[in-house]
């Protein structure tokens, strides 16, 4: 995060330098991790988790709790995948913070792709989905996957053709979109509605905020100096979900030919 932050070989370790690598990861490990969600900690007035902001969805795609119920039952849907083995929940798991833990995304047929899979946790605050932003909201991403043919590989139109001969979808989808047809457009809408509450706040740095100051230790305060100070982190990672929503060049890869 700091240029020069690790010394060369053979060069003494600078105490400030010390200082900033032992009390950073303190702070990241109150900001970073999930916290409770909206059944504890959360926001009096609007029922978020708390540091977090309401969360804003499209006008044409209102919240409500049925169709928020569909996108999660879709989003763990084995049957929206070409042979029935890939879900979303399969490379964005609860259990792995929303993410697959791995260095690359697994589809079917065991293939591989070239990214790993973001995370899902405050993805309704992101500006842009994928790693390099090629849709500009949650229900534009949503169906990517399930039709990349090295991801979940089913075409949108035979998508649409297997979840029309379900009888409990056909029923739910009539509910939520008063649609005789399910339709791709709102199995995104529904899928997006469902991420949108999928949310990490209430961390001990957003009690900290909120005057107390017990909630963090010492050295996580460090850290927070740091993070906010010399080491100037929040230039890029500001605000209640810790990004700008912005791409930055940072020189990777400038040592390469290609």
């Amino acid at each position: 995060m700091v240029p020069g932050l690790l010394p060369e070989a053979g060069v003494s370790f600078d105490p400030t330098r010390r200082r900033i690598l032992l009390a950073l990861p303190a702070l990241l490990s109150l900001v970073l991790l999930p916290g409770q969600v909206p059944t504890q900690g959360a926001d009096a007035k609007s029922g978020h988790p708390l540091g977090l902001p309401a969360v804003v969805a499209p006008k044409d795609n209102p919240q409500s709790p049925a169709k928020i119920a569909l996108g999660k039952q879709l989003y763990f849907d084995r049957r929206l995948s070409a042979d029935n083995t890939v879900s979303c929940a399969d490379c964005h798991n609860p259990a792995k913070g929303f993410s697959n833990g791995e260095q690359f995304a697994t589809g079917i047929k065991g293939q591989q792709g070239g990214r790993n899979s973001p995370t899902v946790l405050n993805a309704a605050y992101q500006t842009f989905q994928f790693w390099d932003g090629r849709a500009g909201s949650l229900e534009q991403q949503a169906l990517g996957p399930i039709a990349n043919p090295i991801e979940m590989g089913l075409p949108l139109p035979e998508m649409e053709k297997r979840l029309n001969a379900i009888p409990g979808y056909k029923t739910q989808f009539q509910q939520v979109f008063g649609a005789s047809e399910i339709r791709a457009s709102d199995v995104a809408k529904a899928i997006a509605s469902y991420e949108r509450t999928v949310l990490s706040g209430n961390s001990p740095y957003d009690h900290f905020q909120q005057g107390e100051v017990e909630a963090m230790s010492e050295q996580a305060r460090e850290g927070m100096k740091l993070f906010f100070g010399k080491a100037n982190c929040a230039a890029c990672h500001a605000g209640p979900n810790f990004t700008d929503n912005a791409f930055h060049n940072i020189g990777i890869g400038m040592d390469k030919s290609e």
